[in-house]
């Protein structure tokens, strides 16, 4: 019994004739040379994969694609492309193309393979028995943390299918956004995963010293050169060379990158002899390479060797839905024993962090070190998480500079607080904030005017923490205990004797 049914789009006859041979056994198999065959394949037949070919007579593979996937959205597409077209199949699986296959083909079995996955991976999807995400296990042991926003998503799919083409990758993207992780994702995902990943950082040195990094030197070549050392493209041979910040690099640097990419070979600094490294380049850039190009500031050569795929890492405000998974990611890292709150989530949700998700690691490490117990709320994070001052009549969220202009509005208040029902969490959480930070300072403000009041006795400073736990867990006598380190019964017997509510 066939395992399904493929639709083969290509004007070439003989791949045609190829793939039926290779499939019939397996699959009802159907063939299409152009576009009408294509419109008419997709009326009368329900398909499980199409292999499209990218050049057709009278379309192309991303228009087909787009066809496939609107009128038959459960059949999964592989594109089939030359190496001049990688960067055009990177962009159809991104359009939602399961994978892409090079022309000629070499590994027979690793096309029946893939055709297979594929089959299998759609089916499952129109039985709503989705397979997990082949990259999914590899990620969390590459300390790639995806998270469950779309757009990561595609990002680490797209990621893992290119990782075996075994071609050179650029990653662009704001700083902080984690281009080092995922190209360290990459190296794990392809065929170079047993051998060496090294980092190099453009732009943190200078160009004399970037040369003899990348290169290495011999004996004497310059002063100070006292043995002959070898360079990471050297030491890189079989394995993945992550050139972060290239963008940064000096022209001169530049040429030399061009050549090593173009030949494979490279001398040593006050070498004679050329090297041969067979090295994968990951490059990363904050920076416009297209714009530098115009403004002739980076070599075009060199921009479209790096650029064979082009992956933009997205900006952590455009995955927002990631940050909580990601903030316990980086605090577990810390203390596992520590937690976030859900007040100080909905504080840091609404920053917009400029720096990304290295921003966010740093603000959970000051958060850490400033917390006393064993969660962080939002009075333990930074200054810039503050609340900025309110617009007028918003009660709420004044701040400590509004206080005279705010004593009347709260007088008037007497009692009723209603409006408190309209104030946003994250306004809560600020306002209670500035409330803690208020009460020092006013009771200083009394001493120094005469009036000051003595503490209050430790009685009724337990009593407004057990109230306040209670509040905090709705009555949650367990949760409670747990939080104010007290026993169960021991926190009835408080309750009772302060003669307050359960909620």
């Amino acid at each position: 019994m066939p395992l399904g049914t493929v639709l083969i789009i290509d004007d070439e006859v003989d791949v045609g004739r190829f793939f039926r041979r290779l499939l019939e056994k397996h699959y009802r198999v159907r063939v299409a040379a152009n576009g009408a065959q294509v419109q008419q394949a997709l009326r009368e037949d329900a398909f499980d994969v199409a292999l499209v070919d990218l050049k057709l007579p009278d379309t192309d593979g991303l228009t087909l694609l787009g066809q496939i996937k609107a009128v038959q959205p459960g059949c999964e597409a592989i594109i089939m492309t030359g190496y001049s077209t990688t960067r055009t199949a990177v962009r159809a699986i991104q359009l939602g193309a399961y994978d892409y296959i090079e022309k000629p083909f070499d590994d027979i079995a690793q096309i029946e393979e893939l055709i297979e996955k594929a089959a299998n991976y759609g089916r499952g999807v129109r039985q709503g028995q989705p397979q997990p995400e082949e990259w999914s296990g590899l990620a969390a042991r590459a300390g790639f943390l995806v998270g469950s926003s779309a757009v990561m998503h595609r990002l680490a799919s797209v990621a893992y299918k290119i990782a075996g083409k075994d071609v050179n990758v650029l990653l662009q993207g704001e700083t902080g956004t984690g281009k080092e992780v995922l190209a360290r994702f990459i190296h794990a995902a392809s065929v170079r995963a047993g051998n060496v990943f090294i980092p190099v950082n453009c732009g943190a040195l200078p160009e004399n010293l970037l040369e003899s990094e990348l290169f290495g030197h011999e004996k004497g070549a310059f002063t100070g050169a006292n043995s002959m050392r070898r360079g990471f493209f050297e030491m890189a041979n079989h394995g993945t060379l992550f050139l972060d910040e290239i963008g940064e690099a000096s022209p001169a640097i530049q040429v030399k990158l061009l050549r090593v990419l173009e030949t494979g070979q490279f001398m040593r600094i006050g070498g004679e002899t050329s090297i041969t490294a067979d090295v994968r380049v990951i490059a990363a850039t904050n920076v416009d390479l297209q714009q530098a190009v115009r403004d002739r500031t980076f070599r075009e050569d060199l921009f479209y060797r790096l650029d064979v795929v082009r992956l933009d890492v997205p900006p952590l405000r455009s995955h927002r839905e990631d940050l909580p998974l990601l903030a316990e990611y980086f605090l577990h890292k810390v203390d596992p024993a520590m937690r976030i709150s859900a007040e100080a989530l909905g504080v840091m949700a609404a920053h917009d962090w400029p720096g990304n998700v290295r921003e966010l690691a740093n603000a959970i490490s000051q958060a850490a070190a400033l917390c006393d117990d064993r969660v962080i709320g939002p009075g333990h994070l930074g200054p810039k998480f503050r609340p900025g001052p309110p617009s007028p009549g918003a009660p709420g969220d004044r701040s400590a500079g509004d206080l005279p202009a705010l004593l009347p509005f709260l007088k008037q208040l007497g009692d009723d607080f209603a409006w408190l029902d309209t104030v946003e969490a994250t306004e809560l959480s600020g306002l209670l904030e500035l409330l803690r930070r208020l009460e020092p300072m006013i009771i200083g403000k009394m001493k120094e005017k005469g009036a000051g009041i003595e503490p209050p006795p430790l009685e009724q400073v337990e009593a407004r923490a057990i109230a306040q736990a209670l509040a905090y867990y709705g009555g949650n006598i367990t949760l409670a205990a747990r939080k104010l380190g007290l026993g169960r019964n021991t926190l009835y017997r408080r309750i009772r004797d302060y003669n307050l509510k359960q909620h």
